[in-house]
């Protein structure tokens, strides 16, 4: 496909993001677009990632990508992918126009499509890892897609893509990731959650100061027995499908196919009981509430070749003074 590159809409660690348009018009692809491009020397996680969307050209949850190519730039050979262009960033953008959350209504909506996308991944055997509000991209008015698949995996497989160690968004990653390096479906159930109590409230699930260390943060996830924060604000469906979300233990955890049928995005009303098919173990802990510190707006990222185990030591005798870490994107330009 021709195409001509326009201006810079995001920015990565390795990789850029630019608008696009194509040199002639063509009933199979938009007018605008958007093209994520980095060096090809650099491009093994982008061409994964391309691998994975075009297994999804039929899923209207999940971004759609056009295809690939290669161009060469200022001397340098550069890797490039077509994707459809969300036209209203992503939810972290828009929850950083409200001055609180987003109506219940639209929390319902996106989390509805988020596990469609998700059943949708896990059906067709990935992990995507890194769920988070700066991934779920917002198309049109209302709709939400799932974007980013830099990080994905396939289910009970060991990564494939060199990188070892802790990796994703912290502020979204489940317990077992933390202590024993584990990324599979139940991690991004329990990332679903995390967004889903930030939509309710602004806020991260995980109640930070902004000079919080990461190290910190992390021991709380992996090895305490506090939870994120579920909103009192949000109704009691809304809740009890956040401690299907947050139940420590993955092998309990509720599945996206499950959460499908939960009251709280089958829009039913507010006091419907979970229907009997759910007939996993009730979910336990002394509070359903982490405790209340001042709120971070900071995301932080990991990957590291360092070995978990010693990082996890690490942590547990304070040994470990800083982590370096960085956000996934740096928003160059509102959509």
């Amino acid at each position: 496909m021709n195409w001509v590159r326009g201006e810079v809409i995001g920015k990565g660690s390795f990789s850029s993001v630019y608008l696009a348009t194509p040199r002639r018009d063509s009933a199979e692809t938009p007018s605008l677009m958007a093209v994520k491009s980095v060096s090809v020397s650099q491009s093994s996680l982008l061409q994964k990632e391309k691998d994975i969307l075009t297994q999804f050209e039929d899923c209207p949850e999940i971004l759609r990508c056009f295809g690939d190519d290669f161009t060469v730039e200022d001397g340098k050979e550069v890797y490039n992918i077509l994707l459809e262009f969300a036209s209203r960033g992503n939810l972290h953008q828009l929850l950083k126009k409200s001055d609180m959350g987003l109506p219940l209504s639209d929390v319902r909506y996106h989390t509805r499509s988020i596990l469609r996308g998700l059943s949708m991944i896990h059906e067709k055997g990935f992990v995507h890892c890194d769920i988070k509000l700066q991934n779920i991209l917002v198309c049109g008015s209302t709709e939400v897609k799932i974007a980013d698949f830099g990080l994905a995996k396939k289910r009970n497989c060991d990564f494939d893509d060199g990188v070892s160690g802790l990796r994703g968004t912290p502020l979204y990653m489940s317990p077992e990731s933390v202590s024993s390096n584990v990324y599979e479906t139940g991690a991004d159930i329990w990332a679903l959650g995390c967004v889903v109590s930030e939509l309710v409230t602004g806020k991260p699930a995980w109640r930070c100061r902004s000079d919080t260390d990461i190290s910190g943060l992390l021991y709380r996830i992996g090895f305490g027995e506090e939870l994120p924060v579920i909103p009192d604000e949000l109704c009691d469906d809304g809740k009890d499908f956040l401690i299907r979300c947050f139940t420590r233990d993955p092998m309990t955890r509720w599945t996206a196919e499950m959460l499908l049928n939960h009251p709280f995005v089958t829009l039913v009303d507010s006091d419907a009981s979970p229907r009997s098919a759910f007939d996993f173990p009730e979910w336990r802990s002394p509070s359903l509430h982490s405790r209340s510190l001042t709120c971070s707006e900071e995301e932080w990222d990991c990957s590291t070749s360092e070995s978990t185990v010693e990082r996890i030591r690490q942590l547990d005798t304070g040994k470990l003074q800083s982590w370096s870490f960085t956000s996934t994107w740096i928003d160059v330009r509102d959509a």
